[in-house]
């Protein structure tokens, strides 16, 4: 990530000047609205890619967007939080809503994510009958999501963290309650799905990074909350997983797990490539602890005879560090 520069007076200036330059104020506005890529950005502008490269390394050096790679991609994007982004929203919202530049601008940016969207549906429908066995066999999504609402509880969130973040759906959840989220998966054509649905969302707050579970593009002792989603069973090394999550924890953040507990089901094995069949409540637990988390509590959602197989737990972990003002355990309530 790009290091964020000191506010001086020299630096504003910088800022000021790096703004000030038609295309790389077009750049702004649409980054404004989408992570984009120097490919997407060139179909849109129409310029060249040597061009639009050398205008987007000096609005990163000058600290107005960052970038991020992503397998052989790589995304820029306004950040929330950064050092200038109250300057460069404050600008933005000062262009005239009729320009022309701006509108032919926008349509173009719409093709791009109808070519995204167009993407990640033929991805979705290539792998949709395995999502859909996989959901036949546990309790429904919504009692899912319903209990996880109910643990993270209503109080603002700063930063959230979801790992194997999948289709995005964890950040859809989340995301709306926060300052800022962070995606990060391994698979580009699964951000690729996410990407999309949280365009659809017009969710502004949320960055999507390719990234290895077990090293993290992640910035260390910042995030108060990490949801690991039905992603431990796919791993060898699930400790491995859980300690370098809690590293991503600040001071009294709370890790919460969703994932399958002990089951019989080996097609899981044979078909969808799990790696356990579960885990329990003490095995969990003895991780946690091994991480440097206390665990709060534990939830099995039990299928009804017709809902499925198998019970989905959660576990919520907190850092033992302590802050002065703690944050919330649990709730029984999601605004």
């Amino acid at each position: 990530m790009t290091q964020v520069p000191e506010t001086t007076f020299q630096s504003l200036l910088a800022a000021l000047a790096a703004a000030a330059e038609p295309t790389r104020l077009r750049l702004l506005a649409l980054l404004s609205e989408a992570e984009l890529t120097v490919t997407e950005l060139v179909a849109i502008l129409g310029q060249s890619q040597p061009r639009v490269s050398r205008h987007l390394k000096l609005l990163v050096e000058a600290g107005l967007i960052e970038r991020h790679r992503e397998g052989a991609w790589v995304f820029f994007f306004i950040a929330p939080g950064g050092a200038w982004t109250a300057l460069v929203r404050d600008i933005l919202t000062r262009l005239p809503a009729e320009d022309d530049i701006r509108a032919a601008d926008r349509v173009r940016l719409a093709e791009v994510r109808r070519a995204r969207a167009e993407q990640a549906a033929h991805y979705f429908a290539a792998h949709a009958v395995h999502w859909d066995e996989l959901r036949a066999l546990h309790v429904p999504e919504e009692r899912v999501e319903a209990a996880i609402a109910e643990l993270v509880g209503p109080a603002p969130l700063i930063a959230v963290l979801d790992l194997g973040t999948g289709t995005g759906r964890m950040l859809e959840l989340l995301a709306p309650h926060a300052d800022r989220a962070v995606g990060v998966d391994q698979s580009p054509q699964m951000l690729s799905v996410a990407r999309v649905r949280l365009e659809k969302a017009e969710l502004r707050n949320v960055q999507l990074r390719q990234g290895d579970i077990y090293a993290l593009p992640v910035e260390r002792d910042s995030y108060d909350l990490v949801i690991i989603h039905q992603v431990l069973h796919y791993l060898d090394d699930p400790a491995r997983a859980i300690r370098e999550a809690a590293r991503a924890l600040r001071p009294a953040g709370r890790l919460l797990i969703v994932d399958f507990a002990p089951h019989a089901e080996e097609s899981l094995r044979e078909h969808h490539a799990h790696r356990r069949l579960g885990f329990s409540a003490e095995e969990i637990a003895g991780l946690m602890t091994e991480a440097g988390l206390d665990m709060v509590t534990r939830r099995d959602l039990v299928p009804d005879k017709t809902a499925g197989k198998l019970t989905v737990s959660l576990w919520l972990g907190r850092d033992r560090r302590i802050l002065s003002d703690p944050l919330p355990l649990t709730s029984r309530e999601f605004a």
